[in-house]
């Protein structure tokens, strides 16, 4: 998540004093190029690995913070949730058997963190998405006490003036508000760095804009939000709705989201780029800066230009441009975004040498994309690659082709013969592209989560299929077989997961609702037609105003008090005893026993969430007897 010290833009003077050395780092920046100050003679690759905390339960954690001062090792930082933390590995050099050297220290980092984690009675999982987040996993509680996060999240919202959105459909649906940006923490990714010559950066950036539809395609595991089967690469659509500080208006408005794939090629330089971000999106953090980068040149330094890379941290492009300075000297690289984290190391590594061998391997005659193919198309592709992953046609230089085709017939080759320009060892090059061709071949993490989960769910309900999942993932991680050989279980596990403890884990949320001016008799044909014996009854705005019960209508029809005409207000039970998804399961057995009762509706600040029955509780065999 980048620079921690810092403060929210609200205050006049820092900000004009921010925006001072925004500019400044601008012009330095375009100085250090025409002087030839910008590294361009080695090439190297760095990498972030993001990964998820859960408790024995499988649920998310909440103690990173604790974890991170125990390790103790400067490779590890905080994330946004204290479900998350984050590895940054030291860049090396492109050539030879780097990609393994990356392997290998990533394992032994990833190996520190299980070790210490284990300590807390906490385990580690690489998932694009946890399966097992739920809606209370993104309360400010969870927040990480980090002044970052905080002040992100306040010039956020209050520059968006409104609550955060989340709207995606694929096969199911998800449609929810929420009041911070902790949707983005749902997000779990593998970032690739690849530094790149100044004079070429435009070309290598465009070209890693054409090529994201099919990588990401190929990448996909991140199928799944709440239990709802979304995107392919849901993290696409949820990161760019969670940081997105644009409200809806009767106006028709162009203005461009924080988190984007861009509306065009890039031109010109590097500087442009950062030219164009700064001018479509306003400073949201700031921090104290006492070196001016100007004044730092002129002293014969390579400044660090703190402001611009600050800004730039809060500008989400899926293809990132970025600026460093390592061992006295400055650089520019893309950093890719889109990348998920998991299924394995194996699998991110894979990707990260097909990425990079794409990058370096470019054929000439896409030097100047603008030439090759409409910007839209390469959008467009990214789009489709989201939201169906392996299965997406692509508009690809013109012609229509299916991704596996893409990849094996064009893409793997390319990415061979970069990697071989490289000088990469040619074991890794046969071990990591093998990995890539038979993933295109067969199926990717998002195709095995979907199978699994829908398989699970034959025999459980969601919140145990979720953690079953979840389950499956963390031992097949331990196994080291790349995704695409992970078996499909088809049949339930044994062993059961007992430790639903809380209405939310067990209540149904697939409802049958009625409005209190509904027809009676709709309200009971609903109830005879599905078999069910309660259904809660809401009003206009959609809040719960009474319940009906078979036995409570049973009741009124034996009294002859209906009639054609009679509306459900008039039968349904107006006091009605409700509770949270946070109540306990033994608390909602004493409330049932206490109003001898066979519901309970499950409410949230009044919108209706859920309802759990009395045949709810015996399924999970919680052990009470009613």
């Amino acid at each position: 998540m980048g620079e921690h010290n810092v403060h929210s833009s609200t205050d006049q003077k820092n900000r004009a004093e921010f925006i001072k050395h925004l500019l400044d780092d601008i012009k330095a920046l375009e100085i250090m190029i025409e002087q030839d100050l910008i590294e361009k003679d080695i090439v190297r690759i760095g990498a972030e690995q993001e990964f998820c905390l859960v408790n024995n339960n499988w649920r998310p954690a909440k103690n990173a913070e604790e974890i991170l001062r125990a390790i103790n090792d400067t490779h590890f930082t905080t994330e946004l949730a204290k479900y998350n933390l984050e590895i940054n590995l030291d860049p090396l050099e492109l050539k030879k058997d780097c990609f393994s050297t990356v392997e290998n220290e990533l394992n032994r980092l990833l190996t520190k963190a299980k070790i210490t984690a284990a300590q807390f009675d906490t385990k580690i999982v690489l998932t694009g998405i946890l399966p097992t987040i739920r809606k209370r996993h993104l309360e400010l509680e969870y927040m990480t006490s980090n002044p970052r996060y905080s002040a992100l999240n306040d010039i956020l919202r209050t520059q968006r003036g409104t609550d955060f959105e989340l709207h995606i459909r694929n096969v199911d649906e998800l449609s929810i508000h929420h009041k911070s940006v902790l949707f983005e923490a749902c997000n779990t990714s593998f970032q690739m760095h690849l530094q790149i010559p100044p004079q070429d950066f435009v070309s290598s950036y465009n070209w890693a804009q054409a090529i994201s539809g099919p990588v990401l395609g190929l990448c996909t595991n991140s199928p799944l939000l709440f239990g709802r089967e979304l995107w392919s690469e849901t993290r696409i659509a949820l990161f760019r709705q969670s940081m997105d500080i644009r409200s809806s208006s009767y106006a028709l408005k162009d203005r461009g989201a924080r988190v984007s794939f861009s509306n065009e090629w890039a031109s010109g330089s590097v500087v442009e780029i950062f030219k164009n971000d700064i001018a479509q999106h306003k400073v949201v953090l700031s921090r104290d800066i006492t070196a001016n980068s100007l004044s730092e040149l002129k002293k014969g330094n390579i400044p660090k230009l703190q402001a611009l890379s600050l800004h730039n941290g809060t500008v989400y492009r899926w293809n990132r441009p970025c600026y460093g300075v390592g061992g006295g000297k400055a650089h520019v690289r893309i950093e890719n975004r889109y990348i998920p984290s998991g299924p394995t190391t194996l699998d991110e590594i894979a990707n990260f040498a097909f990425w990079v061998g794409l990058m370096i391997g470019r054929p000439s005659k896409f030097d100047d994309m603008s030439k090759c193919m409409d910007f839209r198309d390469a959008k467009g592709n990214f789009i489709k690659a989201a939201r169906n992953g392996k299965d997406a046609i692509l508009n690809w230089m013109g012609s229509h082709i299916s991704i596996q085709d893409l990849v094996t017939k064009e893409l793997l080759p390319i990415a061979h013969s970069g990697l071989e320009k490289a000088n990469v060892d040619a074991n890794d090059i046969e071990r990591f592209l093998q990995i890539i061709e038979k993933r295109a071949k067969g199926i990717t993490a998002s195709d095995w989560n979907i199978r699994s989960y829908r398989s699970f769910q034959k025999n459980m309900k969601r919140d145990d299929a979720l953690r079953t999942l979840t389950e499956t993932i963390y031992q097949n991680q331990q196994s080291e077989l790349p995704g695409h050989e992970w078996p499909i279980l088809k049949t339930k596990l044994s062993k059961k997961h007992k430790d639903a403890s809380l209405v939310g884990h067990i209540m149904s949320t697939k409802l049958f609702t009625v409005d209190k001016y509904d027809l009676a008799n709709l309200a009971t044909s609903i109830m005879k037609w599905k078999n069910i014996h309660h259904v809660p009854v809401e009003n206009k705005p959609g809040k719960l105003c009474g319940l009906l019960t078979w036995n409570h209508v049973k009741n009124i029809q034996d009294q002859k008090k209906n009639n054609d005409n009679c509306i459900v207000s008039d039968i349904m039970v107006k006091k009605v005893v409700t509770v949270q998804p946070k109540t306990t399961i033994i608390k909602a057995i004493q409330i049932m026993k206490k109003h001898e009762i066979g519901c309970l509706p499950v409410v949230q600040k009044q919108d209706l969430v859920g309802i759990i029955t009395i045949k709810d509780i015996i399924a999970f065999d919680h052990g009470k007897s009613l």
